[in-house]
């Protein structure tokens, strides 16, 4: 199938022949008709899937031929009454959203913009009173916006809920209630998510119109092309078995996953002293900075960029060739989630994953949802990898040590470790040239 085979127009067919597309994800496949015969669609679908494109794609073509679902019987509107909101839960997934409407509505007249916390309100306000066909926005903004009464809603026509489980873990819930007041009852809905708890069930069954469900790549089905390794480490050894890993691994961009954004800005600060080109996201950064992060790490002037799970919920950045689990999630579809960032379009891709003693229960957890368990990943040099990953805690840890063995011995249980934290020069060459490449 092509994208000529989905009832688009020339303007759109167009603008995704210019952006190098030509054969349709199976999201975007099953999508694009539904939205196009105005139906409301339930999707579950995972972050790379080709999902906004599934969404923005005939949302452009129904307003800009006059065809949008305006249940109230109007035609194409001759005036910039917001017709179309996306909301979404991060002000990065909001962007990129906004960036995807202006690449594939490039050969339209229709006007879109983004509003997003964390920046001036004053040039949003200037845009939105010139008035603008598709709204993206995060829920907090765009309430400050519909209080200044420089966004309303009277004549929206179609809604777009994306990442609508994250939005419920960021605790927007009460935000998005109080939107859907403000919108016309008669509308066309679409509401995303890459799971589906009750709540995302509940809140689908209040705002949905005979909906049309869609699953497109289960949380529990990562990509066949991506390769799981795993190390066995002390949490104390992480920083120095990164950066080895960084220094001797041949990589295009590395993604690397912390719990806390104070680990974030410590592992950040470990790598950029040893001459590794690195950036954070996470949420105490400032809106400017984390632009900055992201567009470094685009075009490759950072290498490694370090995110919090939800400070990169919903990046689209091409040629992240590994993922790097430095903190293990607990949670295992977080580790689909995550690692989905990599091995994209057909591209072979690597996750590793740091695991410490602590970890046994999530490690057993991922391997049971995945259906395959993590490979030990190959020795480095000054690192001797353990040979098994998991290993049972112990419910007498001290005891065990006596009696299993000495103190050194026990030390090393991880791994052995030969002068990691002296790197030799040409260790830190070969970071810059695979940060170059």
């Amino acid at each position: 199938m092509k994208f000529s085979d989905l009832r688009l127009n020339k303007p759109l067919l167009d603008a995704v022949r210019a952006a190098g597309y030509e054969t349709p994800t199976p999201i975007q496949a099953q999508v694009i008709p539904l939205i196009l015969d105005r139906k409301d669609v339930l999707g579950c679908a995972q972050t790379g899937t080709g999902k906004t494109a599934a969404f923005a794609l005939p949302i452009l073509q129904c307003l800009d031929t006059g065809q949008s679902p305006n249940r109230n019987g109007r035609g194409r509107s001759h005036t910039r009454n917001i017709r179309a909101l996306v909301l979404a839960p991060t002000r990065e997934l909001a962007k990129q959203i906004s960036d995807s409407f202006s690449a594939y509505g490039r050969f339209t007249k229709l006007k879109r913009t983004v509003v997003f916390g964390g920046v001036n309100k004053n040039p949003q306000t200037n845009i939105l009173r010139s008035g603008v066909d598709i709204l993206v926005a995060t829920p907090g903004r765009l309430l400050d916006h519909m209080s200044d009464g420089t966004a309303t809603l009277d004549s929206l026509e179609i809604l777009v809920l994306d990442e609508a489980d994250r939005m419920l873990d960021m605790g927007f819930m009460p935000d998005i209630r109080r939107i859907l007041t403000k919108v016309p009852k008669k509308r066309q809905t679409l509401l995303l998510s890459a799971t589906m708890p009750p709540p995302i069930r509940d809140l689908a069954k209040d705002i949905l119109e005979n909906p049309v469900s869609v699953e497109v790549a289960r949380v529990s089905s990562p990509a066949e092309n991506i390769a799981h390794w795993a190390y066995r480490v002390e949490k104390k050894e992480k920083p120095a078995l990164l950066r080895t890993v960084l220094e001797n691994t041949p990589f295009s961009r590395a993604l690397v996953f912390t719990r806390t954004k104070h680990g974030a800005d410590k592992v950040v600060r470990h790598l950029t002293q040893g001459g590794v080109s690195a950036d954070a996201i996470h949420g105490n950064k400032s809106q400017n900075a984390r632009t900055r992060a992201l567009a470094g790490f685009r075009s490759g002037r950072t290498a490694v960029l370090v995110a919090t799970d939800i400070a990169a919920r919903g990046l689209d950045i091409d040629d992240i060739s590994h993922v790097i689990n430095y903190d293990l999630t607990t949670e295992p579809e977080t580790y689909v989630h995550r690692i989905g960032r990599t091995g994209r379009a057909g591209a072979t891709g690597t996750a590793l994953s740091f695991v410490s003693g602590e970890d046994y229960e999530s490690l057993r957890a991922i391997e049971r949802l995945i259906r395959t368990p993590l490979q030990p990943a190959p020795d480095l040099p000054g690192y001797v990898a353990p040979k098994v990953i998991a290993v049972q805690p112990s419910r007498k840890p001290h005891t065990a040590s006596r009696k299993n063995g000495s103190a050194s011995q026990q030390k090393h249980r991880f791994g052995t470790k030969n002068s990691s934290r002296k790197r030799s020069s040409r260790g830190r060459r070969g970071t810059r040239s695979a940060v170059a490449s």
